[in-house]
């Protein structure tokens, strides 16, 4: 069965009281798992970054950039909160990581049931390696913003892991929203060349897209998950509303339900309209 991440990353605003809330309505959604982010501003921004104004002033939740993403940081101990109330309802719970004291943070002192490079990251040797190295859990990355020659080294690195069954590669194009044009989905077909698993990381707007990646291979599909689309952040925009997951893992489902060969003989549910519709030479 295709399995739905909701994606929550930051839209938690930085309060744990939402961010729990939004765990419990993913769930209740049908996701498969929720998946948050864990980054050190400090030491993934230069002090110029840090200090500059936020690109988007109106999306803000600073007056500087580095302000910004401090206030949408996140505890370990709030993650480990998260990822309790997660289990609890049987969803997995996973983390994006941004820099390498967050993925030592993330792997050892969460031990999440899986780690996520984010496509920002993947081209990070020393992050990939120590990821790979280190976490227990499964390793999901995404090859949005990557050129063709990364997304191969990157692909050939993951098929040569001897634990590659524990990892997803994610086909992604990194924009919030995207249009359709720029999905790429037959991507999807390359990949599935590599002996891994492979999902979706979907920034579109509607459901339509994903279930095309789902009938093109994608295991996982992850999409942005927020409880009102027009609140402050960058990614709310691109995000599903609970409708939107809900109706996104009820489509997956039927697809999933269907995508078989017709048995040789008659489907049974044809028998009735068989018995009272077909032509039968025997019948005067």
């Amino acid at each position: 069965m295709t399995k739905v991440i909701a994606e929550i990353g930051c839209n938690h605003k930085g309060d744990l009281v939402l961010a729990k809330r939004m765990v419990g309505v993913a769930a209740a959604c049908g996701a498969w798992g929720v998946k948050f982010q864990k980054r050190d501003p400090k030491v993934l921004l230069t002090e110029a970054e840090y200090n500059a104004p936020h690109p988007n002033p109106s999306q803000s939740y600073g007056d500087t950039y580095g302000a910004h993403r401090e206030a949408l940081e996140l505890s370990y101990s709030a993650h480990m909160k998260l990822k309790a109330a997660a289990n609890a309802q049987g969803m997995a719970y996973g983390c994006s990581v941004w820099d390498m004291p967050s993925a030592q943070g993330v792997i050892h002192t969460l031990k999440p049931d899986f780690v996520k490079i984010p496509s920002a990251m993947a081209t990070n040797k020393k992050l990939v390696e120590y990821v790979a190295s280190y976490s227990a859990g499964a390793k999901h990355i995404s090859l949005g913003m990557c050129n063709s020659a990364e997304r191969k080294r990157i692909c050939m690195y993951v098929e040569g892991q001897t634990d590659r069954d524990s990892w997803v590669v994610y086909h992604c194009t990194s924009a919030y929203p995207i249009e359709p044009d720029d999905a790429h989905l037959f991507e999807l077909e390359a990949l599935q060349a590599y002996d891994f698993a492979i999902g979706y990381s979907g920034h579109h707007l509607g459901i339509a897209l994903d279930v095309a990646a789902a009938t093109l291979g994608a295991g996982y599909i992850e999409r942005h998950f927020t409880l009102d689309r027009t609140w402050v952040g960058t990614d709310q925009a691109a995000s599903l509303e609970p409708s939107g997951l809900s109706k996104l893992v009820r489509d997956l489902r039927a697809v999933d339900l269907a995508m078989s060969y017709r048995p040789e003989g008659v489907v049974l549910c044809e028998k009735p309209q068989i018995e009272k519709l077909k032509w039968n030479p025997k019948r005067k």
